[in-house]
């Protein structure tokens, strides 16, 4: 009895024991993933198991979104994932985005999941008109997205049709023009055949390299108002903060870079930026809720370490990363270059077998000839001799009527006709056997000549169809030498030992000279990239003129317009904010207080 107390006072200490647990779903861009979590984590437990998962080292970009009341939330590191406003129900679900983006990706995201990761958050911003991008580019950022998706063209693969079924633009540049989905999959295969040889990564970064120049690219808007009341948008990115006009998100009225300001911290709902130039009066602003203001002091503090963290030498971990990203980047290379070497040796070889296949075929039906013309000869042969022999015969039948004939006219001669009559007509009748007689031999005559020419005939033929024969043969033994070169080189792909050389070499230590010429190669690319550059926008302005016709004009919004007349100006995203900088700080918080 006692033991069985025990034993339940045990089971029950344990049960007690056990951490509760609540059930978590996280949506990635491209993934769907549930966890167990314990009651008692925080949310940094919940983040690192989920870029764990994922194996994401450069986890300073991205974080755990949640929406409550309308507005974005971001889950905090330090703070219980219970203790936020989630949703109570199971599963509790988070989005894991990237809540930073870099100032250059090709510099600073180093793993392929960090870039790939942000190529489908961006796609999905841009096709969801969440940032703005012009029509020519568009069309650009979609055959990269097509090059990603499909690897290289093939003509014989993707046939017309084959982008039916896919998102690759916004409605609202579809809209704005009069082509039909056929048109934009020409022209998106157009660009897209261009890009052959590029790799999923090399392709997704090639897109992000253009979206990063969108005005609207990595920018973060909240409505704000300055001190007089006005309504105003803050824009929160990697470079500041930028002030616009709520009719205008492409072009900041003011512009206060990271490094000029020394402190941000909010009361409420009022915002108040310290600049670094302690001279300075501070500047404030408001925001419609709290929630608003530390959503912004989020972004601001993640931003801002991230901006001087650029500026300084790369830790440890990030040199490490970035060293392994080289060494796998060459790696890659070296492999693609293996390949295409084999690829190129494949496609000599099969060339060469299908020339060598055409020449059979050719010397097949040149056999073929010679069979059907020896064939020919033979019965022209046939034909003659049998010709012959009939003119042969025919000439010994007139010899023996003329024969004949001559004997019947000396018969005649010997006959005695007494009288004159009988004389006359003897003689009439001599004359016509004579007559008779003349044309018998002209005509055995001929008759013998045209004999001889047959027999030269017959005799010509038969010389041909003795060449014939000998041509025949020669073509036989040229059939029975080139069939086993063919059927060697087929299989010549397959097993190439300089191949299996180059794998059993190929190995992850890679030395300096390695490195050294991989870095000579990175800056011939980078020279090449500016001529790819120049000729790219050659091409989007080329682009950008064919379908001007098409466009509707009614159709273009706001930001259509306004895109246009930077684009008019020569303004771009870079240099406007460059321009906005080199006012003085106080002359910027004055104008931004007067706005």
């Amino acid at each position: 009895m006692a033991g069985a107390i025990a034993s339940r006072m045990s089971f029950s200490s344990l049960k007690r024991k056990q951490p509760k647990t609540f059930t978590v779903r996280i949506m990635t861009m491209d993934a769907e993933m549930e966890f167990s979590c314990e009651v008692k984590w925080k949310g940094k437990d919940l983040f690192d198991l989920v870029c764990r998962t994922l194996g994401l080292r450069e986890t300073w970009f991205f974080g755990l979104q949640y929406t409550i009341k309308d507005t974005v939330a971001w889950l905090k590191m330090d703070k219980k994932v219970l203790d936020h406003d989630v949703p109570t129900e199971e599963p509790v679900t988070f989005h894991f985005l990237a809540k930073f983006y870099p100032e250059n990706a090709e510099e600073e995201l180093v793993q392929e999941i960090t870039q790939h990761l942000f190529f489908l958050q961006v796609k999905k911003q841009i096709l969801d008109e969440k940032i703005y991008c012009p029509p020519e580019a568009s069309v650009l950022l979609a055959s990269y997205a097509v090059q990603a998706k499909y690897g290289d063209y093939d003509p014989t693969v993707h046939q017309r049709g084959f982008l039916a079924q896919e998102e690759l633009l916004p409605k609202r540049v579809i809209n704005l023009y009069q082509m039909t989905p056929e048109m934009w999959e020409e022209r998106i295969t157009a660009w897209y055949a261009e890009h052959r040889g590029r790799a999923r990564d090399e392709a997704e970064m090639e897109y992000l390299k253009i979206a990063q120049d969108l005005e609207m690219y990595g920018v973060n808007y909240f409505a704000i108002r300055n001190k007089k009341g006005t309504e105003l948008l803050l824009g929160v990115d990697a470079l500041g903060l930028h002030i616009y006009d709520p009719e205008n998100r492409l072009t900041p009225k003011i512009s206060f870079p990271w490094n000029e300001i020394r402190n941000i911290s909010y009361s409420d709902k009022e915002f108040t930026i310290k600049p670094l130039d302690k001279k300075i009066d501070v500047f404030k602003f408001n925001s419609s809720k709290l929630r608003v203001n530390k959503l912004i002091l989020q972004l601001c503090i993640g931003n801002h370490d991230l901006f001087m963290r650029r500026r300084k030498a790369d830790s440890l971990e990030v040199q490490q990363m970035k060293a392994q990203a080289r060494e796998e980047k060459a790696r890659k290379q070296m492999e693609r270059q293996r390949l295409a070497r084999e690829k190129q040796m494949r496609e000599e070889a099969e060339r060469t077998r299908d020339e060598l296949e055409r020449r059979l075929l050719q010397l097949k039906e040149e056999a073929t000839m010679a069979n059907e013309a020896l064939m020919r000869s033979e019965e022209t042969a046939d034909l003659l001799a049998e010709k012959a022999q009939i003119t042969e015969e025919e000439a010994k039948l007139l010899a023996q009527k003329a024969a004949e004939a001559e004997q019947e006219m000396q018969r005649i001669k010997a006959t005695a006709i007494r009288t004159e009559e009988e004389k006359r007509l003897m003689e009439q009748k001599v004359v016509e056997a004579e007559m008779l007689a003349l044309k018998m031999a002209e005509e055995s005559e001929r008759r013998a000549k045209e004999a001889d020419q047959l027999k030269q005939d017959l005799q010509e033929a038969r010389e041909s169809e003795r060449r014939a024969k000998q041509k025949l043969l020669e073509i036989t033994s040229k059939s029975s030498y080139m069939q086993p070169m063919n059927s060697g080189m087929t299989v010549l792909p397959a097993d190439l030992p300089s191949f299996n050389l180059i794998s059993e070499s190929l190995s992850f230590d890679f030395k300096d000279t390695d490195m050294k010429r991989l870095s000579m190669e990175i800056e011939k690319e980078k020279v090449e990239y500016m001529e790819k550059s120049k000729h790219l926008q050659e091409q989007l302005n080329e682009l950008k003129t064919e379908i001007e016709a098409l466009k509707l004009k009614e159709r273009e919004t706001a930001l259509d317009i306004l895109h246009n007349e930077n684009a008019d100006r020569g303004n771009s995203k870079h240099n406007t904010i460059k321009k906005l900088t080199l006012q003085s700080t106080k002359s910027r918080v004055a104008f931004f207080e007067e706005l």
